[in-house]
């Protein structure tokens, strides 16, 4: 355990003094509007990270998981996973600190690389656990990013329909190419804010509709039914929570990552009263109906509130692409 914290005290030196050396090197003021918007590395820009991070799109689906499990299912998993997976971004941390103290030690720079995830299990486990979580990293590329592209289609339908949704598609997958252009998470400040803005508003946009729609007449809430249902809708809520590989690069982007340890579970908690609220009373007021409707939105009414959600989810999405394309780093 000493060793441990002798490891973190050593990197987040070594961090401090190349931080320094930057802001000295820099001829602009200590404060501009560059780097307020721009570089961040800051114990905050870490928690706005996980927080826009953890939930996008899903946060429409799951109301529609409640009604394949239940209210108390729902309830239970999502608080269960939660926390699982702050307990796993901890343990990632700690293994992230020993592998980069191990590097600093043989004098290898990190100047102009971001450590990811499959490279710590390389230094610590060898290349066969290299090798398969690079194959995590691709697969969840791939999934991760259609469908990401099919959800944005899916809600600008809700508010455009004059093209259809594959075309959606092409239009949005060439918007989020766009997010190459963002170099690491020290300079996703300004993006993980209105993120993180974005997907609040939806969420209670969300809850406060359905409250406000109250039940559908004769509403039924007769899940869980069946047990492919009921183990569809618990993957989705997993999906909610599992996003903690990305753990590696908001910690190397953090000017001293020892501070990270706590910060996903705060973001958990966070993201809590986004998911709980919104899911619940959605699935209160609409019910089994929300079987046939895995997307909020299309149950909700045609208001100038719910387009101004959809709208920001877009954006959000847009945002997203940005934490997928840092594991191609």
């Amino acid at each position: 355990m000493s060793n441990q914290k002798q490891a973190e005290e050593a990197m987040v030196s070594n961090n401090d003094t190349g931080h320094e050396e930057k802001e000295v090197s820099n001829d602009e003021p200590g404060f501009s509007l560059k780097s307020v918007l721009w570089h961040g590395g800051s114990v905050y820009d870490a928690w706005f990270s996980c927080s826009s991070n953890q939930v996008a799109q899903v946060l429409l689906t799951l109301p529609y998981s409640f009604s394949q499990m239940g209210m108390l299912s729902g309830i239970i998993l999502q608080i269960f996973y939660g926390f699982l997976g702050s307990w796993t971004a901890y343990l990632i941390s700690v293994l992230y600190v020993e592998y980069r103290s191990r590097k600093e030690k043989e004098n290898v720079s990190f100047k102009n690389h971001v450590i990811q995830w499959f490279e710590v299990l390389d230094g610590l486990l060898g290349p066969t656990w290299k090798a398969v979580g690079l194959a995590f990293n691709c697969t969840f590329l791939m999934f991760g990013s259609v469908i990401q592209l099919i959800a944005c289609a899916s809600n600008i339908y809700y508010i455009d329909d004059k093209f259809d949704k594959r075309t959606w598609t092409y239009i949005f997958g060439a918007c989020c190419a766009t997010t190459v252009f963002i170099p690491s998470f020290h300079n996703y400040r300004m993006w993980s804010f209105l993120g993180l803005g974005m997907t609040t508003y939806t969420a209670w946009y969300m809850t406060v509709a359905s409250l406000v729609h109250g039940q559908v007449e004769g509403v039924v809430h007769s899940g869980p039914t069946k047990a492919v249902l009921y183990f569809t809708g618990a993957t989705n809520i997993l999906y909610t929570f599992g996003g903690h590989a990305v753990t590696v690069e908001i910690m190397h982007a953090m000017w001293k990552p020892k501070k990270f340890k706590c910060i996903y579970l705060l973001a958990t908690l966070y993201v809590f009263t986004l998911t709980l609220p919104s899911a619940a009373a959605t699935y209160w007021a609409f019910g089994d109906q929300l079987l046939t409707h895995s997307n909020a939105f299309s149950l909700l009414p045609r208001t100038p509130w719910r387009d101004a959600a959809v709208i920001l989810m877009l954006i959000h999405q847009v945002f997203f692409f940005f934490f997928l394309h840092i594991f191609c780093h």
